[in-house]
């Protein structure tokens, strides 16, 4: 179950991240948040599913579906990180390239707001990876 509160802690965190840019780039960071918004959902199901066992009711090979939920997370969140991170890249570009002004696409404070996301989605990544290769070798 901690497995599942870490991908909670650093989904929200991602969220929040996320959140609290002006999302300059609604496409790309649109995917971040659906990812970050659905893993966490998908993971408190799952959570809620071994605390009030309904694991033991349901006739299922635990350790497949495990696999599974943490395999398909790790696919989304490295998309997402890829994304979260180009968009931190794009951070020097103005905002409007037919304008006068030289405002950018993320200001000092969102950029570093994005770095943080962009970590803690690779974070999660490698701790999926970790859990599915764990889950595999049972």
């Amino acid at each position: 179950s901690s497995v599942f509160l870490y991908l909670q802690l650093f989904g929200t965190i991602v969220w929040i991240l996320v959140a609290s840019t002006r999302i300059p780039l609604p496409l790309l960071q649109g995917w971040v948040m659906f990812v970050a918004v659905t893993a966490w959902f998908l993971s408190i199901v799952f959570l809620c599913v071994f605390l009030f066992g309904y694991a033991n009711r349901i006739a299922l090979n635990w350790n497949q579906t495990d696999f599974l939920f943490h395999g398909a997370t790790f696919v989304f969140y490295f998309g997402a990180f890829l994304l979260q991170a180009a968009t931190t890249s794009l951070h020097h570009f103005p905002r409007k390239f037919n304008s006068t002004t030289q405002e950018k696409i993320l200001a000092d404070h969102e950029y570093n707001i994005s770095i943080a996301a962009s970590v803690c989605t690779l974070y999660v990544c490698i701790w999926g990876t970790e859990v599915c290769y764990s889950t595999w070798e049972l």
